[in-house]
This record gives structure tokens, C-alpha cells and sequence, in this order.
């Protein structure tokens, strides 16, 4: 079951809940007893097994923010 975080505005804990998706946005009181919480923004890494595949090639990408075009 996904976990999320929350703060609480009132006593400013951050505190997790376990939840089904469905809920994820659902409300929460803090565990002080506080209603006044707002869910937060949680990064998740996804990494693969990386046991098949071949690995990049360490050539020129050409890449950067914009394409390379604008040389920034």
C-alpha cells in the first residue's frame, strides 16, 4: 500500500499515512489532532534490473535543456 507524506499548517509535523490510491487526496488529521494538513509532493526513483539490456553508448548527445540549438 503506497505511503504518503503530509504537514501538518497547525503544529508543523510531517507525518506519513498508508492508503490506497484511491485516497491518496483524501484528508487527513495530524497526529496531534490537528485537520489542518496539506498533502506533499513525494519524488519516487524507478530504477530496471539493467541485467540484459546493453548499456548507453557514451557518445555526443547533442542534448542539454533545449536541444543543443541555442547553445545554452
Amino acid at each position: 500500500m503506497p505511503r504518503y507524506e503530509f504537514r501538518c499548517r497547525s503544529c508543523g509535523d510531517t507525518f506519513e499515512v498508508s492508503r490506497p490510491m484511491r485516497e491518496a487526496a483524501a484528508p487527513t488529521v495530524c497526529p496531534q489532532g490537528h485537520d489542518d494538513t496539506v498533502k506533499l509532493l513525494s519524488a519516487v526513483a524507478v530504477t530496471g534490473r539493467g541485467g540484459s539490456s546493453p548499456a548507453p553508448s557514451a557518445g555526443p548527445s547533442g542534448g542539454g535543456c533545449c536541444g543543443g540549438g541555442c547553445g545554452c
